[in-house]
């Protein structure tokens, strides 16, 4: 008998409410809910994927280690133990930092993880903790660190209000916002524009969201920070600056981007001085308006320059907590009480001195953290749902330190490019078979709801939670530290549900709320638009912000020092999408079948003048290495401007994915170099990476 069971799909960020028809124990069919109030109804292919993962053969289910003979299963508490002895056993030789952590995206959108496994990393008490923020988002964090006091308070675009959008190296129609939760973004852009708005789009390729725009500009990469500081310099020169009563450092800003003109702007980004004057005047004469700024504009070299630019705009032009613009969402459970407000440089990396923030270090030390000998070396790593050979910068180099650990284990369901270098996997179970509720993304969410999920499926009985493998592997690690307060406290909080944890967070929060009155709601509770909340819900001491932030000002200098050198010859930029999901969505034949999608673009003049014709196999190649790629002529390219996607580069030895290794593609990330950072915060410039194209040597 078919059941027809109420979840949400939390592969990304836009957490879309989905229907899952169940018959003797497996999916039918998924497809979208009209009941949910945020998604109402828009799923991509990807939740029809959730299938794929549940079903997948190459998924593991048990734990299994390494062995001279292969691959050996082993029961849950014999892994839990080993993987403790053999940590403890290595920072007590070593040091505490002689273990590293890294953290992958998919951590932020399982609840397990977020409820628990931050309780074992600070177990580890290592300074060498890294994640995916500082190759995604991390100049988002700075500046809200910087401007709002806490490295979570994002305001979102208010796109369901807006009139006017201005759109910075975000692809939304392929990610469904990103740092603004916006399922079925395409149908919220369309309503925009019916209802007389206007979006613009700045990229140096013409995204799917670029193309249905009203305007697109391209802009060379890695100088969006100009444009926006032309931006900011023109409403101020014209008199349009109208930032709130609790705003200060407008009298420094505006000293501080007075040479910063359309005019300087315009030879550098390749968009002339009229166009961004005319678009900084609409912005700041439109009704409601708001400047929305993703990956494109964080994974550059000046990526928190343009993070704190695109607040600055918002909040001068009166924008900022303003129905229309941006604004601060209010979920029901106040994420921002548990998680530190940020810091950052606290402590800086032993080889390179890079800066910490939020105690962590950036993904592009990993490798030298690993292969540099010395006190502090890296010795053994933790992986928790991540792929970074195939998502960090230089990651050949990476894949060759992960070869000399003396010891590695991963929580993660897959033996892929990262995991196959482990001695230990701990597999937990795939999203239809846990209970969710999205802790991360209704706080970047475009309206207020809440949604509680049961598991769809039960998990078998050889399965473990992610959060029963955080509480097994540090009720472990407890067991050989002496009895203390942090001992009792870790001990408790490992034994809490995180169904118990939500409904404490429920109770406590802005809605009182619990978990037994979501599951009355099962499609969610829609608890309204956004709403105006500052200065009151600012997180610093003095409830204002300051906008002249000099750690941002001072590094002003540098960008000009940039412009001023210029550069010949190609760039590569990234590109995302809808089929794709970092590097570990290609398991899914589903989801790779169609069109190829793993090529090199590039503007037919650039290839002429190299002598290189559309679907030619060519040699991409950068300080850090190359790569061979079929290349694909593409009007959408700026001239001077190459695109490799993220994520793909499967098939190295070892990796167990059968659908995934069949799949053409290289890795961008063996490509992009490590040493090219944002020196202000760290963050891997993965956009902007100089590359010559030359035709791949023949074979034989």
């Amino acid at each position: 008998m078919a059941t027809v069971r109420r979840t949400s799909c939390n592969l990304c960020e836009a957490i879309c409410g989905v229907l899952v028809t169940v018959e003797d124990g497996h999916v039918t069919d998924i497809r979208g809910d009209e009941a949910d109030p945020l998604s109402r109804g828009h799923i991509c292919p990807k939740a029809v994927a959730l299938r794929d993962l549940q079903e997948d053969p190459d998924r593991l289910t048990t734990p299994v280690r390494r062995t001279a003979d292969g691959w050996e299963e082993l029961g849950w508490d014999e892994a839990y133990e080993l993987v403790a002895a053999r940590l403890t056993e290595i920072q007590q030789k070593h040091g505490k930092n002689s273990v590293g952590v890294y953290l992958g995206n998919p951590n932020v959108h399982s609840l397990g993880a977020m409820t628990h496994m931050p309780t074992v990393v600070r177990q580890l008490r290592t300074r060498n903790r890294f994640s995916a923020t500082s190759v995604d988002q991390l100049p988002h964090m700075l500046a809200s660190h910087l401007l709002y006091g806490h490295q979570l308070m994002v305001p979102v675009a208010d796109i369901d209000r807006t009139s006017y959008l201005l759109m910075l190296g975000a692809n939304p129609l392929a990610s469904n916002g990103s740092m603004m939760t916006a399922p079925g973004f395409g149908r919220r852009l369309k309503e925009v524009q019916k209802r007389g708005g206007r979006v613009v789009v700045i990229d140096p390729r013409r995204s799917e969201t670029a193309a249905v725009a009203d305007e697109h500009h391209f802009v060379r990469p890695a100088t969006d920070a100009a444009f926006l500081l032309a931006l900011i310099h023109q409403v101020i020169a014209d008199g349009h600056a109208r930032p709130a009563q609790y705003v200060d450092g407008l009298e420094a800003v505006t000293e501080a981007t007075r040479e910063w003109t359309p005019e300087r702007a315009a030879p550098v980004t390749g968009i002339d001085a009229d166009t961004i004057r005319r678009i900084a005047r609409e912005f700041a004469g439109a009704d409601k308006a708001a400047c929305y700024g993703r990956v494109g504009v964080s994974t550059q070299q000046f990526g928190a320059v343009c993070q704190w630019a695109v607040q600055v705009l918002n909040i001068i032009t009166g924008n900022l907590d303003r129905p229309g613009g941006t604004m601060i969402p209010r979920p029901a459970v106040d994420t921002l009480r548990g998680i530190g407000r940020g810091h950052i440089g606290v402590w800086k990396s032993r080889v390179r001195g890079l800066p910490e923030f939020g105690g962590e270090l950036p993904a592009s030390v990993m490798a030298e953290e690993i292969l540099t000998p010395g006190e502090g070396q890296i010795r053994a790593m933790v992986t928790i749902a991540g792929n970074p050979v195939l998502s960090t910068p230089n990651g050949r180099k990476l894949d060759e330190a992960l070869g000399t650990l003396d010891f590695m284990v991963c929580v993660d369901p897959y033996i892929n490019e990262t995991t196959r270098h482990a001695d230990v996997i701990l597999p937990p179970t795939p999203p239809l078979e846990r209970d969710h509720y999205d802790l991360a993304f209704h706080q970047l969410a475009v309206r207020n709801t809440a949604r509680w999920n049961d598991a769809v499926l039960p998990r078998p009985p050889e399965a473990r939670h992610d959060w029963e493998i955080f509480r097994g592997l540090g009720l472990a690690l407890l067991r050989r530290t002496p009895r203390s307060r942090h001992k009792v406290i870790a001990s408790a909080r490992l034994r809490l549900s995180p169904k118990r944890v939500v409904d404490l967070g429920l109770r406590i929060g802005p809605y009182r709320l619990s978990v037994g009155k979501l599951r009355k709601s099962p499609g969610g509770i829609d608890l309204g638009p956004l709403q105006p909340a500052l200065p009151g819900a600012l997180r610093n001491k003095s409830k204002r912000i300051d906008l002249a932030q000099r750690m941002i000002l001072d590094d002003l200098p540098r960008l000009s020092a940039f412009l001023l050198a210029g550069r010949n010859g190609l760039v590569l930029i990234g590109r995302r999408h809808l089929r794709s999901n970092n590097s570990w969505m290609h398991n899914s034949a589903r989801l790779v079948k169609g069109k190829p999608r793993h090529q090199l673009l590039m503007n037919p003049d650039d290839l002429l003048s190299r002598d290189l014709v559309d679907g030619q196999l060519v040699c991409v190649s950068s300080a850090a290495g190359s790569v061979d790629v079929e290349v694909a002529a593409s009007n959408d390219m700026m001239p001077g401007v190459v695109s490799l996607p993220h994520g793909f580069g499967h098939g190295r030895p070892g990796a167990r994915l059968t659908i995934a290794n069949q799949v053409a593609g290289a890795s961008a990330n063996d490509v992009t170099d490590a040493d090219l950072t944002d020196t202000l915060a760290g963050t891997a410039a993965l956009n902007g990476v100089p590359v010559k194209v030359t035709a791949a040597a023949a074979i034989g």
